[in-house]
C-alpha cells in the first residue's frame, strides 16, 4: 500500500478511548508531533477536567497494532452572559493527528465523523476548534464552519538580538521595529501603572480557592459565551498542569478580596519566549493591575518577549493593543471553526460570532503554548 492510496472502511476500525489507551495515544502523539507528551499528560487532559472526561478516539489497522490516527473534544462548562440556564459542555477538538505513514487516506473525516455522533450523543450544544493550517481546510470540507480569526500578539519586554529574532517570524520589518515595540511596550506599562494608583496587592496563588468562582459569574454577564473559571477548573488547568510552567498571580483589595488574576507561562529553558495565558478582572482597574503583574513576573523569568493571542475584534484584542502588545503581519492567524449539534441552544447561537466570546490562551486544549 503507497502513501497515497485510500483506506476501505473494513481496513481499520474506529474506537472510543478510556484511561487504559493512554499509553497507546501518546505514542501516537509522539510519532505525528515534534512537541513530546507521555500518557500521564494525556491522563490529565483526557481523565482529570473537572468539567468533565473527553471523547477521544483512535482508528486502528484491523490487521492489528497501534492506533494510526487520532482525535479527540475536551468538555468545557460555558454560559452565554452568565445565564444559568444556559450553562453547557461545549467541545473543543484538540489532538488530531495521523500517523505520516496513514495520511491522505481519508481515516480523519471517518474520525471527525464519529467524534460528533459521539458529542451530540453526550448532549453538548456545539464544538468549535483552532485548527492549524494544514487541518484547517479539511474541517470546513466537512461540514465546520468559520465564525473567526485568532492571532497571537507580541509584547517586546527587552529590545536584544534575541527578541528581534522572534519578531523576524512575522518579517523583517517587524524585527527593525522591535526597538520601537519596546519603547511603546515601556509606555504601555506605565500607563498600567498608573491605572492602578497603588490600590492593589498582588501575591502568588498556590490554589485557587471557591471565590474565584464569583468574579468569574461577575465577569460571564459580559460575553455572549465564556469557560466558567471555577476553582476546581482552574486548579486542574493551571496549578496541576502536567507542564510545570504556569504560574498564577492574585490581585487583592486592601482588604483581602480577589478583584483580578493572572496567569503567565514561564519560558522554557534556554528560552526567552513567555506567555500571558489567562486574566480575569472584576474592572478596567484591576485588570490593568493582573496584566501588569503578569508581565513583571514573566520579566522577572527571563522573557524577553510575551504572546498573548486574541480572537479578531474581541475584547481581549483590544486590551492587548492598548498594553502595548503589537500584531503580526495579516496572513499569521488561525480560523475559529464551529460545528452545531442543536442550533436552538442559547450557546449555539452565541457562539456564531467568535470575537463576542471571552477567550484567551487558558481555554485551549493544550497544556501549554508554544
Amino acid at each position: 500500500m503507497t502513501a497515497v492510496d485510500p483506506v476501505a472502511a473494513e481496513d481499520f476500525e474506529i474506537a472510543l478511548c478510556g484511561p487504559e489507551d493512554r499509553e497507546e495515544q501518546a505514542r501516537l502523539f509522539n510519532a505525528c508531533f515534534k512537541k513530546r507528551l507521555d500518557a500521564q499528560a494525556l491522563r490529565w487532559r483526557y481523565d482529570q477536567n473537572p468539567h468533565g472526561t473527553a471523547v477521544s478516539l483512535v482508528a486502528r489497522p484491523t490487521e492489528g497494532g497501534d492506533g494510526v490516527s487520532g482525535y479527540a473534544c475536551s468538555p468545557r462548562q460555558a454560559l452565554c452572559r452568565g445565564e444559568e440556564k444556559s450553562r453547557a459542555p461545549i467541545g473543543e477538538t484538540g489532538d488530531v493527528m495521523t500517523h505520516p505513514e496513514w495520511r491522505k487516506r481519508g481515516i480523519f473525516s471517518r474520525l471527525d465523523r464519529r467524534a460528533m455522533e459521539e458529542t451530540a450523543r453526550q448532549g453538548w450544544p456545539v464544538v468549535f476548534g483552532l485548527p492549524n493550517r494544514r487541518s484547517a481546510h479539511i474541517f470546513l470540507e466537512l461540514g465546520w464552519e468559520q465564525v473567526g480569526r485568532i492571532r497571537p500578539w507580541t509584547f517586546v519586554l527587552k529590545s536584544t538580538t534575541r527578541a528581534k529574532a522572534l519578531r523576524r517570524v512575522d518579517g523583517r520589518w517587524r524585527a527593525f521595529r522591535t526597538p520601537a515595540a519596546h519603547k511603546r511596550g515601556r509606555r504601555a506599562r506605565s500607563a498600567l501603572r498608573e491605572a492602578t494608583q497603588g490600590r492593589f496587592g498582588v501575591r502568588r496563588i498556590e490554589r485557587f480557592a471557591a471565590s474565584v468562582g464569583e468574579l468569574s459569574r461577575a465577569v460571564e454577564q459580559g460575553f455572549d459565551l465564556m469557560v466558567r473559571r471555577d476553582a476546581d477548573y482552574l486548579n486542574w488547568r493551571f496549578i496541576e498542569n502536567t507542564a510545570g510552567l504556569h504560574t498564577a498571580l492574585g490581585v487583592y483589595t486592601a482588604g483581602g478580596e480577589l478583584v483580578a488574576y493572572a496567569i503567565v507561562q514561564a519560558p522554557r529553558e534556554g528560552e526567552v519566549l513567555g506567555y500571558l495565558v489567562d486574566v480575569l478582572a472584576r474592572d478596567e482597574e484591576s485588570l490593568a493591575q493582573a496584566m501588569e503583574a503578569g508581565l513583571a513576573q514573566l520579566e522577572a523569568a527571563g522573557a524577553e518577549v510575551v504572546q498573548s493571542t486574541a480572537i479578531d475584534g474581541s475584547w481581549w484584542q483590544d486590551r492587548l493593543q492598548r498594553a502595548g502588545f503589537q500584531p503580526p503581519r495579516p496572513e499569521n492567524h488561525l480560523i475559529v471553526i464551529l460545528y452545531t449539534h442543536d442550533a436552538t441552544h442559547p450557546l449555539a447561537r452565541a457562539a456564531r460570532d467568535a470575537s463576542r466570546w471571552y477567550l484567551t490562551d487558558g481555554d485551549r486544549d493544550d497544556e501549554t503554548m508554544g
